[in-house]
């Protein structure tokens, strides 16, 4: 195990790979239970002549897997996700463990994190959402999660560091950090939340995200295009580029069910 100790142990990367693990394995299965519970509940009723949708609620699941209800209520994954946030968090605060008790710590975090971010969408409707088309917006929180993820265990620090006393030195630190976020910022503004968070680590990708045209809904749409410009970020973000990413979180999180309703049409 002598390349785990140089690449990662060495140089400080232990803990961010477990949680990269953590999280990227939670996620997977995750996503292949809830599939599964969802089929079941989806197929039709096992009983002589019933056709139609299985019946759902606490105590109606059939054999198999199914959602977890504790006294009537439906607890969402989430919920462990934030549970285990809090508690890996605290300990990692309270007694600063060192190996291997930081990566297992690490590693609970990912999973976490994973189990809170598959329910992202569900933040905001406060409601259950997760098969629904708006439940499209966890796939693509798991996405900028799992990007963030990966570029940390690239790179050390997002911003670097100002080494040495040197006024000069310092002062352009402070401009390099102001420019990466002011263009991350500019990004998000856009409407390209994705871009602008993953940029703050890697500054190019923020600083082409910036200067590339903007989403039609966003503030800066609204607010500086009009005319021949706006046309081409409507056609740029257009049904071809809505169909391509729908695919991709299909691809990874399932189709959404047509039958459930989506309080975001």
């Amino acid at each position: 195990m002598g390349w785990y100790q140089r690449v990662f142990v060495d140089t400080g990367r232990a803990p961010a790979v477990w949680m990269l693990i953590g999280f990227l394995v939670t996620f997977a299965v995750t996503r292949g239970i809830t599939r599964r519970i969802h089929a079941n509940a989806a197929a039709p009723s096992q009983r002589p002549g019933s056709q139609g949708p299985g019946p759902r609620g606490p105590g109606s699941q059939r054999r198999g897997l199914s959602d977890v209800y504790i006294g009537g209520v439906h607890i969402h994954h989430q919920v462990w996700g934030i549970l285990l946030l809090l508690l890996a968090g605290l300990l990692q605060f309270r007694y600063s463990p060192s190996a291997p008790w930081t990566e297992v710590l690490a590693a609970l975090f990912g999973i976490g994190a994973a189990l809170t971010l598959d329910e992202f969408a569900l933040w905001f409707n406060l409601d259950d959402v997760y098969w629904s088309k708006s439940g499209r917006k966890s796939i693509d929180a798991i996405l900028v999660g799992g990007a963030l993820g990966a570029v940390l265990l690239m790179q050390a620090s997002p911003f670097g560091t100002a080494n040495g006393r040197d006024p000069l030195a310092i002062w352009l630190y402070l401009v390099t950090l102001a420019f990466n976020l002011a263009v991350a910022g500019i990004c998000i503004i856009k409407g390209k939340l994705a871009t602008g968070l993953i940029g703050i680590v890697i500054p190019l990708l923020a600083v082409i995200g910036a200067i590339r045209l903007a989403k039609p809904a966003s503030i800066w749409a609204h607010r500086r295009y009009s005319g021949a410009k706006l046309e081409r970020a409507q056609r740029r973000f257009g049904p071809a580029y809505q169909l391509r990413r729908d695919r991709l979180r299909d691809l990874l999180g399932g189709r959404p069910d047509p039958a459930r309703g989506d309080p975001a049409e």
